[in-house]
């Protein structure tokens, strides 16, 4: 019986999904284009960095390793004290985005995973505009 192919498989288990969340990361704080992104964060991202990685790979179909560690993740509302709005969505998802072109994900599954990051982005703003 062979692994079904999740998310998390595709992108190549845990070192890959890894691999992501730190460009991801690293994106932010080199690219002015998510400098608001960026204010939002710590000024330290390895806790952040952990959590995006622990999160994503149970997201993407792997182990709940974010819900091992702290119960359901709670989207929205750990993120409420957070002001998102339609500009920190858009850098959010630019960001990922750029992310996944500059760590060689598949086109296809890069625009299955971009679909879908857009929905949960989306559904996390708390502010206009």
């Amino acid at each position: 019986m062979t692994e079904a192919a999740t998310g998390f498989t595709l992108l190549g288990g845990e070192p890959g999904v890894r691999a992501l969340v730190d460009r991801f990361y690293d994106l932010m704080d080199l690219e002015p284009g998510f400098a608001g992104l960026r204010r939002l964060h710590p000024d330290t991202l390895d806790r952040s960095r952990d959590k995006l990685h622990w999160f994503l790979c149970g997201w993407l179909g792997g182990p709940d390793l974010y819900q091992q560690r702290f119960g359901h993740p709670r989207l929205r509302a750990r993120h409420l004290p957070y002001a998102i709005g339609i500009a920190e969505r858009d850098q959010w998802l630019a960001c990922m985005r750029q992310a996944l072109t500059e760590t060689g994900v598949d086109a296809g599954l890069a625009d299955r995973l971009q679909t879908a990051f857009w929905g949960t982005a989306d559904w996390m703003r708390n502010k206009g505009g």
